[in-house]
């Protein structure tokens, strides 16, 4: 069969015929390409209609179900299907919305070091959505600034803060802890979690209450980003009996107050975190999402909490394709990440948005991760116009072969500090105790009194820098940028190719989101006329970045 013999989109006969439909004073259209400004008003209902020879797609009008009429008598076409209205605030779990009072179930995770800024928190929560503070890797000074600048002004808008996991430096996370609860944070993201631990225990337990109907509040909430279903089963079960029994001999909460946790989960909502920037298992979001779907409903069924559990999706998406699959797979909410580090709100530097702006799918790889570099931990960074991963992966394997700094070669020593630090090691571990003066002098003893420890706070010192350098835009350093990128930021970019959003300077987080959400609605209402039987031209099909005053007309924005 010849191409020119083939059946066009519009020609393929309906397999049903549902009723009919009466145009009122909106015709109906049955040009293939004319079904874009249909799908695009997305709180409109659609109408799927036949004429006897093509598809076509009506609004408005009045159809009835079961009657059959011939086709174009007084203004009747034979009904085919339906399509409902999708608007974006419709996509994902009303529950999960309602519980953080949202507009829409888009999330923006926290990237660490400021990176998730208050600018980029600020214009979220303004836009509806939720979005986390990036405070992992900055001193809690800095986070307590950031908590009283955000107070200052968005108020009550919903947002929340990183809580991240530190086996290196428990008492950091303790303290974050203590910022939190002092100040009335009320919602956190827990990542990087391998177990839990005794302080994001102990933030979500203090001030449990239990309300004069019987129902139990607990006013601290988690959201906890997981790849492992280990790590998941322990966030959707109810407190560890060994941490509260800590944390009732502490004077923290009483007995009552124990008793009220066993009956609720550590995290209401948990994001599974598939291939992503910074710490990632690199699980397929295709796998990972229903596994943890499926557990989800095994402990709401063992555990019958009040408050059914729900389960968002984050690692991979960035475009309007990803949301759409995700909502379709069952997500509460989306999660996004590497795409607003590009946006101009991030606490990044142009050079890095200038940079990421170029990457492309396969400009990723993992290197030794700053926080847990001794464990082996790794990150996904980007590594197109950037050293980092390779000289991070060098610092690693001397780690791993050496009992210190002075048991390394010589030479090794004298090139380390040429090409990577820059300095001399023994400058770089004055730097590094006049740091942990201040955050945790116990490194420092620790440090001098083990060799293999002072070398892994040296090694580290350049891991950290890594991403300072990055953020700050050191050009002569940015051979060294430690840029968290997962390959969705190739995604984007292709998706964003020849439109306004190319260019990275017009790059607004609230605009992108805005953006991923429209498509992803248009999308879903694509996919409802095809699995009808309704062919589209890819054309139609095809979903281009709008700017903020076209998205409003769609009822978007």
């Amino acid at each position: 069969m010849s191409l020119e013999s083939h059946p066009t989109a519009s020609s393929i006969t309906p397999q049903r015929t549902l009723g009919h439909w009466h145009a009122d004073a909106t015709p109906p259209s049955f040009d293939a390409a004319g079904w874009r400004d249909p799908l695009s008003a997305l709180e409109a209902p659609l109408f799927l209609l036949w004429d006897g020879e093509r598809h076509g797609v009506g609004m408005g009008g009045q159809a009835s179900i079961g009657a059959g009429i011939t086709n174009g008598t007084s203004g009747a076409f034979d009904l085919t299907g339906f399509v409902p209205p999708c608007p974006p605030e419709a996509l994902g779990d009303p529950a999960f919305r309602a519980a953080h009072g949202i507009r829409y179930a888009y999330v923006t995770g926290a990237m660490a070091n400021g990176i998730a800024s208050v600018e980029l928190v600020e214009t979220i929560a303004r836009s509806g959505m939720l979005a986390f503070f990036g405070a992992a890797g900055l001193q809690v000074s800095q986070v307590d600034a950031a908590i009283h600048r955000l107070k200052a002004s968005i108020g009550d808008l919903p947002h929340g803060f990183n809580l991240i996991h530190s086996p290196n430096e428990p008492h950091l996370e303790a303290a974050v802890v203590d910022l939190y609860l002092r100040e009335g944070v009320r919602l956190v993201e827990a990542s990087a979690y391998l177990d839990l631990t005794l302080p994001v225990v102990r933030y979500r337990v203090m001030g449990i209450r239990r309300e004069a109907d019987g129902s139990i509040t607990a006013p601290n909430k988690v959201m906890a980003k997981v790849s492992r279903i280990e790590v998941a089963t322990k966030f959707f079960a109810p407190p560890p009996e060994r941490f509260l029994k800590e944390l009732v001999a502490s004077g923290d909460i009483s007995t009552e107050q124990a008793e009220w946790a066993r009956r609720i989960p550590m995290a209401d909502d948990l994001t599974a975190e598939a291939d992503s920037g910074g710490h990632t298992d690199n699980r397929p979001a295709l796998t990972l999402l229903p596994t943890l779907i499926a557990l989800r409903d095994r402990m709401q069924s063992e555990h019958g909490y009040a408050t059914p559990l729900r389960v968002g999706a984050a690692g991979g998406i960035g475009t309007p394709e990803s949301a759409a699959a995700a909502f379709a797979m069952g997500a509460a909410y989306i999660v996004t990440g590497t795409v607003n580090q590009a946006c101009i709100e991030s606490g990044s530097s142009d050079l890095v948005r200038a940079m990421l702006a170029e990457t492309e799918q396969a400009d990723v790889t993992m290197a030794p991760a700053a926080d847990m570099f001794e464990m082996g931990v790794t990150v996904q960074v980007l590594k197109r116009g950037t050293m980092f991963a390779m000289r991070a992966q060098k610092l690693y394997e001397i780690y791993r072969n050496y009992g210190g700094i002075e048991a390394m070669p010589e030479s090794e020593r004298i090139k380390l500090e040429k090409t990577v630090f820059r300095l001399p090691m023994d400058e770089v571990w004055e730097q590094t105790k006049r740091y942990f003066q201040t955050v945790d002098p116990r490194q420092i003893e620790r440090g001098e009194q083990d060799a293999k420890h002072r070398m892994a706070l040296i090694f580290r010192w350049y891991l950290g820098q890594s991403s300072t350098w990055a953020n700050r835009g050191i050009e002569d350093r940015k051979i060294d940028y430690q840029i968290w990128c997962g390959p969705v930021m190739g995604a984007f970019n292709e998706w964003v190719r020849g439109s306004f959003l190319e260019e990275f300077r017009n790059r607004e987080a609230a605009v992108v989101a805005l953006n991923i959400l429209f498509g992803a609605a248009y999308l879903t209402r694509a996919n409802a006329v095809r699995q009808q039987g309704v062919p589209l031209e890819a054309s139609v099909v095809r979903v281009e970045p709008q700017p903020l005053a076209t998205l409003a007309g769609c009822g978007t924005a």
